[in-house]
């Protein structure tokens, strides 16, 4: 057996080999320390990797050495504070590693390393995936791609193959000239024998070289490329899958959404993009707000406007079904949709929400998440929303959420893995 080691160094010369182990053996503690800096820091900054620490306890190892047995007596050079015998105070933890101790008085000491953005980002979407993540085959798909698909006897000469074509003739030639070489040896062996006994001026012989001429006239016939030998390399189209996404996000900016609960859905948004992300290569992202009316904005926008008023969610959801239809109507892209409200909404629009995502959303979308951002009691908006999740399960979801700590937990409830 070959036992190969790998001893390259990356870029702080520690060895790779050593911190791939290190990351495979202690998953779960990092897992944690992961979700707590998510929990501490804004989800804007998680594309970025993150310094976290874990638990000094939870890496040690025993260890076992010889000690020097006895009781013993040790005076350490540089004391101006004890004598001999008396009682020394013991540290606390805190104190003993530094900095700002705890208010208790008692401490842990951390093992912190920083995690690069590839394996920050591949701890916080472990055992997460996307609903419906199988590409849509649409008939309407535009996108092709030429690839080989074997060879044809017709084409354009700049997609001959040459040496399928020398190989067709030469095989052509051998099959065809193939009686015609064996009548042309057994004729020069008679010729030979018709010299040695008759010599050059004999009946024989003269016979003999005329047949001879009349084969070799038969295999010069036999052409050296044939149009039959002629081989084409064959292309085919073939529809290219959707590897491009569009993701909306429609934010309640009404009076009753204070500017914690806007905190928290721009968190959720951002937290989606970053998921995106990672499984398509192009993103486009819709920004749509809304009060008692919706309209499209920039990515500043969105996040930072002061503009409020009422609310009337069916204005987000039909300028959602408009750019759909005027931008995003062909099978090219798969459509993504993710809504943040408090679920105050005025009590005759609510039945048409429940319609516009019936009728109009969810046929288009691929997924399409509710977000609840609220501590009372569930509105009227969440009530229509029950009866949109009861005929479409796999096509959308609804969660509740009220602090920064259950955004992870619901978006991992949101995506996680179904078998």
């Amino acid at each position: 057996m070959i036992r190969i080691v790998d001893r390259r160094y990356d870029g702080r010369n520690k060895s790779s080999v050593n911190r791939s182990r290190f990351l495979r053996r202690f998953r779960g503690q990092i897992r944690r320390a992961v979700a707590d800096t998510v929990n501490r820091s804004g989800i804007r900054d998680l594309d970025d990797g993150k310094q976290i620490g874990i638990p000094g306890r939870d890496i040690a190892e025993p260890t076992f050495s010889h000690g020097k047995g006895g009781a013993r007596e040790q005076i350490l050079p540089g004391n101006d504070r004890y004598l001999t015998g008396e009682a020394v105070d013991r540290a606390s933890e805190a104190e003993g590693r530094g900095g700002q101790g705890s208010p208790d008085g008692e401490g842990e000491d951390e093992f912190v390393f920083t995690l690069s953005r590839e394996e920050f980002l591949e701890v916080f979407f472990e055992e997460l995936a996307l609903p419906n993540l199988l590409k849509r085959q649409l008939g309407a798909v535009k996108e092709y791609q030429n690839r080989r698909a074997g060879y044809s006897q017709t084409g354009v000469p700049t997609n001959i193959s040459l040496v399928r074509t020398m190989r067709g003739a030469a095989g052509r030639r051998i099959a065809l000239g193939g009686r015609h070489a064996a009548r042309l040896r057994e004729l020069e062996a008679e010729l030979a024998q018709a010299l040695a006994f008759g010599g050059e001026a004999g009946p024989e012989a003269r016979r003999l070289r005329l047949e001879l001429e009349r084969v070799r006239g038969l295999l010069r016939a036999i052409p050296f490329i044939d149009t039959f030998d002629l081989r084409y390399n064959n292309r085919i189209r073939i529809a290219l899958p959707s590897t491009q996404a569009v993701m909306f996000c429609l934010m309640d900016v009404s009076g009753s959404m204070d500017e914690d609960k806007k905190n928290l859905a721009k968190r959720f948004f951002t937290l989606l993009y970053l998921f995106l992300h990672r499984n398509y290569e192009r993103i486009d992202v819709v920004f749509l707000r809304h009060h008692t009316v919706a309209e499209e904005v920039d990515e500043e926008n969105f996040f930072h406007s002061r503009e409020t008023g009422g609310t009337v969610v069916s204005s987000a959801l039909k300028l959602m079904a408009k750019v759909i239809e005027a931008r995003y109507a062909s099978g090219l892209w798969n459509i993504y949709g993710a809504q943040a409200s408090d679920g105050d909404n005025w009590q005759e629009d609510s039945p048409q929400c429940r319609s516009l995502l019936d009728q109009a959303i969810l046929p288009r979308t691929q997924f399409f998440a509710y977000i609840e951002i609220s501590e009372d009691k569930p509105q009227n908006l969440w009530r229509e929303y029950e009866q949109v999740q009861a005929q479409h399960p796999d096509g959308f979801a609804m969660r509740r959420l009220s602090k920064a700590a259950e955004i992870y937990p619901v978006f991992h409830e949101l995506f996680k893995k179904r078998v």
